[in-house]
């Protein structure tokens, strides 16, 4: 009676452990699902928190800021950061304190800026774009692409003529409005020798291509104008936009031919 009280009990230890193993993986691979994309946290230059979305492939992989236009957040590169991790690069999309919601997904950086009574203005977002910049140079250990979507693209542009963490930048309707407070970006691109990607809707490309007059652009330096109507920002990579391929084509193989050069 009594090795048969030892053997029931041996048998109900072993149960228990397996199914805490068994739980343990469970809970293991639930915790790998739920951090892609990872939300990870950290300071603007000025202490205001700044909340992002890591797309993360390799640690050796290049990486890509990402950075939304006026009145959106990081949810804007839904499903382009996707397709950019299939291109080899990992991606750090994030909410800009000058912002807001796109659906029922709220710019966290956006509305602690204003529990703050901080100015949420575009240049004010400036500070988040260079602190997003150290934050991903720091992580990887190497310089990163600066990705920006119409007002955002225009602050990395003037970033990227100044930050030497910035090896090369993708701009998405980009326009010289801060012109009074920076100076002219078309001067401040005059003699600029980094890769850069500069694209916009079609009805935008005139003005678009007065920004690249003084620049003397290289092979590496594409000013895209797509066939079709195109779009403004980002949005025109987004699936649900007509005309998304031939800019996808075209970042693609501007972005397959600087990491080949890297």
């Amino acid at each position: 009676m009594k090795q048969i009280l030892i053997m029931l009990m041996l048998t109900i230890v072993i149960a228990i452990g397996c199914n805490n193993e068994n739980k343990a993986v469970v809970e293991s691979n639930s915790k790998k699902i739920a951090e892609y994309p990872e939300y990870i946290e950290f300071p603007s230059l000025d202490g205001l928190v700044i909340s992002a979305n890591v797309y993360e492939i390799s640690k050796d992989s290049p990486v890509i800021v990402l950075c939304h236009q006026a009145r959106f957040n990081k949810f804007e590169y839904a499903g382009i950061a996707e397709e950019l991790n299939s291109l080899g690069f990992n991606c750090i999309a994030i909410d800009q304190r000058s912002g807001g919601p796109i659906g029922d997904q709220v710019n966290e950086t956006t509305l602690r800026a204003i529990e703050k009574n901080l100015p949420i203005e575009y240049l004010d977002a400036e500070q988040d774009i260079i602190a997003a910049v150290n934050y991903a140079s720091d992580r990887y250990g190497k310089q990163v692409i600066l990705w920006g979507s119409s007002y955002s693209s225009t602050l990395a542009l003037y970033i990227a003529t100044e930050n030497d963490d910035v090896m090369a930048v993708v701009s998405f309707s980009p326009g010289n409005y801060l012109m009074n407070y920076k100076g002219s970006l078309i001067d401040k691109l005059e003699g600029f020798d980094k890769p850069v990607f500069i694209t916009s809707s079609r009805r935008e490309a005139t003005e678009t291509k007065k920004l690249v007059e003084k620049m003397e652009p290289d092979d590496n330096q594409i000013v895209f104008v797509p066939d079709g109507t195109g779009h403004h920002g980002s949005r025109a990579l987004w699936k649900t936009q007509s005309d998304g391929e031939e800019y996808w084509n075209a970042i693609t193989a501007f972005l397959n031919k600087i990491r080949n050069q890297d």
